[in-house]
């Protein structure tokens, strides 16, 4: 056993001692150590019951004969960072998470691990982490949150999203502050991770698709006991797995990469899952090429119609028949790898037998799709030759095609002061730039202006621009991830304002409307910004990360 290194032999008595002090009996100590990953903390909705499922992952660890041993990780909720200094730190904060399960899984050598995340960057942060030490492994969500209910009408759903484009209902005066307030007390009423396909629900699921988790880790409700169960199944399934030697690298492949990007474009998933399944096969040194996902998107049928793109949520997902459902529609069509082995220890071919469709409202057919292509899409051009991308099924069909002219800003503040001051016109192109990886440092999530635009009635005339990103509750012909960024002397960093951009979605371009001779004319007055951050990690992070385009990850020095 790995765990062996630490605990047989005379040589290790020590090391007994020091566990022996934790109060593990020798007979624990002899078993498998399993290590449980546990980012519970009091600051995020998605992580304040987690140390609930990790009880009920031990009580599973410890019926099938393992040592169960908890350590913690960090987690930041983008919610609460977004719109301020906070949010440099959200996406750099997965790099640590990875960076810390290896650290404590070395140094304390798990003979296996469970991982129990929820929430935006800890699900890809910890999975990262998996593909890294390559010791068998599974994940257990904390879950979903369920909707709110509206106010002024119980039947109509609503969410975190619906909080940030209520405040620019407020400021265009089309909403009441009394109204708001309604709103914010209503929207998030659970525990779990926000309600609609933001990044930490679209995570959690693709963490099902691609097999490192059981069925029913992305779409069971937080608060429901049959999460607690699942929570024992996988503590069980852990210690089958390693008996089995089912390690990541036999889970983890470029067919099941394959699958889970299928998912995501029948899902309509956040554009975030792009940079973070980059960053999760770099780990497991698989290359996914960012013009493949137009390449899937365009022969994967769009099935799912869920917040912020459309009427549905993550709970009315789950009583259709979860992501198990949806990919028994997509393998009855031969668009996915059933021979991929998963975490239930059988292929998917296997898990799927008995699994059906139990709302097509919810899960629509093959044959009758919400939109003949996947969620997301990825544009080149001059203005990003490395790729952008778009959650092109939650923009409106008047916006699929724009031309419009510029309205620059060097910071997310800037342009969200321009839109609620309503100086924002019809058929602009907002622009943001040096919110990149290294240029922000720390790319961050554009919820508010997003939701702004739309608050405002703005998002069937004006497109948003960035070497940034957004939620996955951004909605609208809002384009991120403009690679190379500003910061590295991109297109992006020389567009003036009234400058004529032009974006087709359908054809996947993005173009800056200026000519050859003007550009190289520009790029010679122009000089690279002194960094926002000057010390402290956020310094050093944008010292060594790699463009969105490679998933933010650090470079290989």
């Amino acid at each position: 056993m790995r765990s062996h290194i630490a605990t047989k032999g005379v040589a290790r008595a020590p090391h007994r001692s020091l566990m022996k002090a934790l109060g593990l009996t020798d007979k624990e100590i002899a078993q498998p150590l399993i290590g449980i990953a546990n980012s519970a903390n009091e600051l995020i909705p998605g992580h304040m019951h987690l140390d609930t499922i990790v009880s009920a992952v031990k009580s599973g660890i410890r019926m099938a004969g393992g040592t169960p041993m908890e350590f913690s990780t960090i987690g930041v909720c983008d919610g609460i960072a977004m719109n301020h200094r906070g949010m440099h730190y959200s996406l750099a904060s997965r790099e640590l998470i990875a960076d810390s399960i290896e650290v404590t899984a070395t140094a304390h050598p798990f003979d296996a691990i469970v991982m129990v995340p929820n929430c935006d960057k800890i699900v890809p942060g910890m999975l990262m982490a998996a593909a890294r030490l390559n010791i068998p492994t599974i994940f257990v969500s904390g879950g979903p949150m369920l909707a709110g209910k509206h106010p002024d009408n119980k039947n109509q759903k609503i969410d975190l999203v619906s909080v940030f484009e209520a405040v620019g209902a407020v400021q265009t005066g089309k909403m009441t502050t009394d109204k708001l307030y309604q709103i914010e007390n209503a929207a998030c009423p659970t525990c779990g991770s926000c309600a609609g396909m933001f990044t930490a629900n679209s995570m959690n699921c693709l963490t099902e698709a691609i097999g490192m988790a059981l069925p029913g880790n992305g779409t069971i409700p937080a608060p429901m006991s049959e999460r607690i169960r699942l929570a024992k199944e996988t503590g069980a399934k852990i210690m089958e797995l390693w008996n089995k030697d089912i390690t990541p690298d036999k889970i983890i492949t470029r067919a099941s990469f394959m699958n889970s990007l299928v998912v995501d474009m029948a899902l309509g998933c956040s554009t975030n899952t792009v940079l973070h399944l980059k960053a999760v096969a770099a780990e497991a040194g698989i290359n996914i090429e960012l013009a493949l996902i137009n390449e899937i998107s365009k022969k994967t049928p769009h099935l799912c119609s869920l917040s912020p793109g459309g009427p549905d949520h993550i709970e009315d997902l789950y009583y259709a028949g979860g992501i198990q459902a949806l990919m028994k529609e997509l393998s009855d069509h031969d668009m996915l790898d059933t021979s991929c082995i998963s975490a239930t220890g059988r292929t998917l071919d296997e898990n799927l037998k008995s699994v059906w469709v139990k709302d097509t409202r919810v899960i629509k057919p093959v044959k009758n799709p919400y939109h003949k292509e996947g969620g997301l899409a990825v544009l080149f051009g001059n203005l990003a030759p490395e790729g952008c991308v778009v959650k092109q099924s939650a923009v409106l069909p008047e916006m699929l095609t724009h031309k419009g002219p510029a309205r620059v800003f060097n910071c997310e503040e800037d342009a969200t002061a321009a839109i609620m001051g309503q100086q924002i016109n019809q058929g602009d192109v907002i622009v943001i730039r040096y919110e990149g990886p290294a240029g922000g440092p720390g790319m961050r999530e554009m919820l508010t202006p997003t939701s702004a635009i739309a608050g405002m009635g703005l998002d069937d005339t004006c497109a948003l621009i960035t070497d940034g990103r957004f939620s996955g509750g951004t909605k609208g012909a809002s384009i991120g991830h403009i690679s190379p960024e500003a910061a590295q002397g991109g297109l992006l960093a020389i567009i003036e304002e009234k400058d004529e951009i032009r974006i087709d979605i359908p054809s996947k371009t993005i173009e800056l409307m200026v000519s050859q001779e003007e550009i190289a004319q520009r790029f010679t007055k122009w000089k690279k910004p002194e960094p926002k951050i000057k010390k402290g990690y956020m310094a050093r992070y944008a010292k060594m990360v790699s463009s969105a385009g490679n998933g933010a990850i650090f470079k290989n020095f």
